[in-house]
């Protein structure tokens, strides 16, 4: 169960129009009458994803039983999610023998990352997960045309076609008639889910089952979620709402950044995914919260001091977990050279709650709101519960801020200028007009 406390928020027991207006955007998301009403098929993922669990755990075990390393490509939404979930529950050091190493590739255009994967694999009984709702998005593509005639070379085409898993569209775009076609299996993406909400999809749940996470776990705690914050969810018990309006409310007050804290490393990606979440879907029309993150204690020695004493347009949510695993305690020295015998004996993890504690006292003194975000534990159904909070929370901040949080208009401008100083067809105006610009 996730807990939700503010402090340094003195406005919010006043503002009972905003906790009224919160829940009001709720059930606009459950009704579908409000912006971007194309793409809420999230909000009942997790009761629709509890069907495509035991199949996508069949098919997985059958492709990983011959495999010892997985590449899966996608970008944004397509990896993210993956990410976050395999930084957060796999070991980063021990190696793990019962499932393949998961790799990625397509979330970038680096040239010497993807000469170092190819000479990688050459020593590697690998695989590839393909993740592309269209198949012609460039990252994706062009990593996945390089690992295609890679594997083609070290296995032979028609082995490589049983190595590739394909999660794209239905029906069309060219990734779908490329599965067809070579004959890959394939899972489908919902066409109502967009890429930052599809971690319950076979998006992210194909490659962490490959992984050997619990995916039943994760869509359940998801599930646990949804029922927990529906439309009929009174403003006291919807934490999603009160999460929502809370950083409303500070942007009113022209808190304009907002820091995702953790104390763990093992949460770095979940706030990479988190801010893909919320900058796409609420930076639109000169407005928006800009998501930013820190890793704590480390960043406090690099970021620490700006938090504490820069510019006080920022506010702090910082992603707590209440349980710990197994306690390693801090030995004695009989020297105590280091000053730590004061210590001895005392569990690792207690000495890092009492710095976030101290931490995030500071800041508030400091004149930063906090926002505490409290997982039970780190685990996949906390994972999914975790997930489907903030992707609820995010559609409502969005109403909120009267954007459509369901769309990204504004990324297609890159990709313009991308593809007209590439030369593609159907680009040359535009390439004539951007290279006399930039001479």
């Amino acid at each position: 169960m996730i807990d939700l406390s503010l402090s340094g928020i003195e406005e919010w027991v006043n503002s009972q129009e905003l906790a009224d207006l919160a829940i009001e955007k709720n059930k606009l998301l459950h009704d579908g009458s409000g912006l971007g009403n194309g793409f809420l098929g999230w909000i009942t993922l997790p009761e629709d994803a509890q069907e495509q669990v035991a199949p996508i755990q069949q098919i997985t075990s059958q492709f990983k039983s011959k495999l010892n390393c997985v590449v899966v490509i996608g970008i944004g939404g397509s990896y993210l999610g993956t990410k976050s979930v395999l930084s957060a529950l796999t070991s980063t050091l021990l190696p793990d023998n019962q499932n393949p190493e998961v790799l990625f590739a397509g979330h970038h255009l680096d040239q010497q990352y993807h000469k170092e994967l190819l000479t990688y694999l050459e020593n590697k009984n690998w695989g590839v997960v393909v993740i592309s709702k269209s198949g012609t998005t460039t990252e994706p593509a062009v990593a996945f045309r390089f690992l295609r005639q890679a594997m083609d070379r070290q296995f032979g085409k028609n082995q490589a076609k049983d190595r590739i898993l394909a999660i794209t569209d239905q029906s069309k775009g060219a990734l779908r008639g490329l599965a067809d076609q070579e004959g890959f299996q394939s899972f489908v993406i919902p066409d109502n889910v967009g890429g930052r909400y599809s971690v319950l999809t076979p998006v992210g749940l194909v490659p962490i089952a490959l992984a050997g996470i619990d995916i039943e776990a994760l869509v359940a705690g998801g599930l646990s979620q949804m029922k927990n914050l529906g439309p009929e969810t009174t403003f006291d018990e919807n934490f999603a709402a009160q999460y929502a309006s809370a950083r409303n409310l500070l942007y009113q007050q022209g808190k304009t950044v907002e820091i995702l804290a953790n104390f763990k490393p093992a949460l770095h990606d979940v706030a990479e995914w988190w801010k893909q979440l919320f900058g796409e879907s609420e930076g639109k029309e000169h407005k928006g919260i800009y998501p930013a993150s820190v890793d704590l204690t480390s960043d406090l020695h690099s970021m620490g001091q700006f938090i504490q004493e820069g510019n006080r347009n920022l506010f702090e949510s910082a992603l707590l977990i209440k349980e710990s695993d197994s306690p390693l305690t801090l030995p004695k020295m009989e020297e105590d050279a280091d000053q730590l015998n004061y210590l001895a004996g005392k569990p690792m993890e207690y000495i890092n709650q009492q710095a976030t504690e101290g931490t995030l006292l500071a800041h508030q003194d400091g004149g930063v709101p906090i926002i505490r975000i409290t997982l039970e534990r780190l685990d996949a159904f906390n994972l999914g519960e975790l997930f489907y909070f903030f992707e609820k929370a995010c559609g409502i901040s969005g109403y909120l801020l009267g954007v459509n949080p369901f769309d990204q208009p504004g990324v297609e401008a890159y990709k313009k200028n991308m593809f007209a100083l590439l030369g593609k067809p159907g680009f040359e105006k535009e390439t004539e007009t951007i290279r006399r610009r930039l001479k």
